[in-house]
């Protein structure tokens, strides 16, 4: 083992204890507390369905109405449990999507439950198929690990690549990277994972976005802020993910276009004026 994998390694359980730990104070404890009503009063709250047209001049012509079901920070575990997960892939059936792009955070800690839920996202009638980009969480347990699952249920997996896919005679191409902290560290994935031609960028984090503009790309679709969970009331993007200039819904830059989902699940169990959302996102090509 070389020195550099042996300091990812100790670098990543340190990065796993400290999700613990969160995990323990923000969740455990006070549920325990509470005798378990937090969770099971979180865990009864409504998903819902946003539906969204969003409309760009970058947007190909010949990709009109191109419609995207976009979903992200399931975190199954204990505040998402794999029924309650696969219950919400169902209705992405329903919904009829092109192309269904999960943006990461499939799980909350431990990925042993992770190939039940990339099945059922790969059985999905969309003619495109399904891709996946890797979310922090993701990453804690073992990112090859969750890898693999994905890949093995016929899962597109975007690790810092570019697939090109064919659509009624066309090309819809499109780029994902891996997670990254920083807005630098964003920025070098997408210069060296994308290109001027691609149409969709899958970035966990939103920090990808200025990047994504600066290339002309025309959608980027990311999760990662869960809408800060607590937000005011008609106001979305007003909430706790104070870190973050891009928190939740959709943004401009020139014409480009990026949506920040809230997410399926949670990593706290609270939602305010912020409910878990499944994002249905209709693409279309408008002059400038």
């Amino acid at each position: 083992m070389s020195r550099a994998h042996s300091h990812a390694l100790k670098l990543n359980r340190r990065k796993f204890q400290r999700a613990r730990l969160r995990h323990f104070f923000l969740t455990y404890g006070p549920n325990l507390i509470s005798g378990g009503r937090l969770s099971r009063r979180h865990i009864s709250q409504p998903i819902i369905t946003r539906e969204l047209t969003i409309a760009s001049p970058a947007w190909p012509k010949s990709l009109d109405n191109f419609r995207i079901a976009h979903v992200s920070d399931f975190h199954v575990g204990e505040l998402m449990p794999v029924p309650h997960a696969l219950a919400v892939i169902r209705r992405l059936h329903d919904l009829a999507p092109d192309f269904v792009a999960c943006t990461g955070d499939v799980v909350d800690l431990h990925n042993d439950v992770a190939s039940e839920i990339f099945r059922a996202l790969a059985e999905i009638r969309a003619p495109l198929g399904s891709a996946l980009v890797l979310g922090n969480h993701d990453e804690l347990h073992c990112a090859d690990t969750i890898s693999r699952a994905a890949t093995d249920a016929g899962i597109l997996l975007l690790r810092n690549a570019t697939a090109r896919l064919a659509h009624n005679g066309h090309n819809l191409i499109v780029s994902g990277i891996d997670f990254a902290k920083r807005a630098d560290k964003c920025a070098e994935l997408v210069t060296t994972s994308a290109s001027e031609q691609t149409h969709i960028l899958l970035a966990h984090n939103p920090r990808a976005f200025p990047q994504a503009a600066h290339l002309g790309i025309p959608l980027t679709l990311s999760g990662h802020t869960h809408g800060g969970q607590i937000a005011l009331k008609n106001r979305p993007n007003t909430n706790l993910a104070v870190g973050y200039r891009h928190r939740a819904g959709l943004f401009s830059q020139g014409n480009s276009r990026l949506y920040v989902t809230v997410g399926v699940g949670a990593w706290f169990p609270l939602r305010v004026n912020c409910p878990g959302e499944i994002a249905m996102l209709t693409m279309r090509h408008h002059a400038a």
